[in-house]
């Protein structure tokens, strides 16, 4: 069974060039809190974090810029190691950050299926056996044989969202929704990870898009200056939480 177990999770990291922002610059929430002074000057990016997720969550990330939502997101796929406490995972994690990531401008659409595949560690027999199904959801047809470079922002989000969950991610990890373009593709995708996490998966997705968080997710994670705020279901935060201060998040 899929879970997240996260105790205590801190990460810090040292600050290498002179800062030019003026001292009442420095308080604002963007970019964690900076500390320390001279050359042990540092950032904490996330502070003291601690939260557990079971198979079928779906879990919302809030919090103004800068307060940690990608940075937990790239400890929980293994990208920073914490400074302090535990990150315990139980499953498959894959993640949509970059939807660029790990695609070839001049390869077409369906090379860079089986490039994403291979690098995700996925046999070649499984990605033969699901390229149809890909092609088919990513609604591009012919254009699937065409470079890479020439797709639109669109056209390749679906394209890494179709590789992404082809495989039913047993985790995923989104920093904000894809960006697909039309209404219908986007109920299309909406559903598939309704049915994902409805087969055991756990879904995280940190986005400033509340009324996305509140159809789509059942749990809630603020974050602010790099702490935790608020751990909870999502009609108790939403519940809380006034439509003008929801909107400034």
């Amino acid at each position: 069974m899929v879970s997240i177990r996260v105790e205590s999770l801190s990460l810090a990291y040292r600050v290498r060039q002179k800062l030019t922002l003026a001292a009442r610059d420095r308080r604002l929430p963007a970019g964690g809190r900076i500390e320390g002074h001279g050359r042990s000057r540092h950032v904490t990016a996330l502070d003291g974090v601690s939260f557990s997720l079971d198979a079928g969550d779906r879990l919302g990330l809030v919090g103004a810029n800068g307060s940690g939502k990608t940075t937990l997101l790239k400890v929980l796929y293994g990208i920073y190691e914490p400074t302090n406490g535990t990150v315990a995972i139980d499953g498959r994690v894959d993640a949509l950050f970059n939807i660029n990531l790990g695609f070839r401008p001049e390869a077409t659409g369906r090379r860079n299926i089986e490039l994403r595949g291979l690098i995700n560690g996925w046999h070649p027999d499984e990605i033969r056996a699901r390229m149809d199904n890909i092609i088919e959801f990513s609604e591009l047809g012919d254009f699937i044989d065409l470079p890479f470079k020439s797709y639109s922002q669109g056209m390749a989000a679906r394209l890494a969202f179709s590789i992404a969950t082809s495989f039913e991610p047993e985790i995923l990890l989104m920093d904000e929704w894809i960006g697909a373009g039309d209404p219908s593709f986007q109920e299309k995708a909406r559903r598939r990870m309704n049915e994902m996490t409805e087969k055991a998966g756990i879904m995280v997705l940190a986005s400033h898009n509340h009324a996305l968080l509140e159809k789509t997710c059942n749990k809630i994670l603020e974050l602010q200056q790099a702490r935790l705020k608020v751990f909870c279901g999502t009609e108790e935060w939403f519940g809380k939480v006034s439509p003008a201060a929801a909107a400034v998040q």
